[in-house]
């Protein structure tokens, strides 16, 4: 992932992975969230640069996951801010 197209981010978005994993597709996935399809879909393509605590939380309940599921740190990989 980069920020203007030259630094690598160290936290990786892996919405994409666990939608995956529970054979969701960014529709079905809206629907349960109770958000519009093309939200998701940005969503899953894309580490936000911020997030909304309820989505965050719809996110967290459709998924049955945890906050830090979504999110990955990679020590070392663009760790200059």
């Amino acid at each position: 992932m980069s920020v203007c197209g030259t630094t690598t981010m160290p936290l990786k978005w892996r919405l994409a992975v666990l939608m995956a994993d529970r054979e969701l597709n960014y529709k079905q996935l809206a629907e349960k969230m109770g958000m519009h399809p093309n939200t998701v879909s940005k969503l899953k393509n894309n580490l936000p640069d911020r997030i909304e605590t309820n989505t965050l939380m719809r996110l967290c309940k459709a998924l049955e996951c945890q906050p830090g599921d979504l999110l990955v740190y990679i020590q070392g990989e663009g760790d200059e801010l």
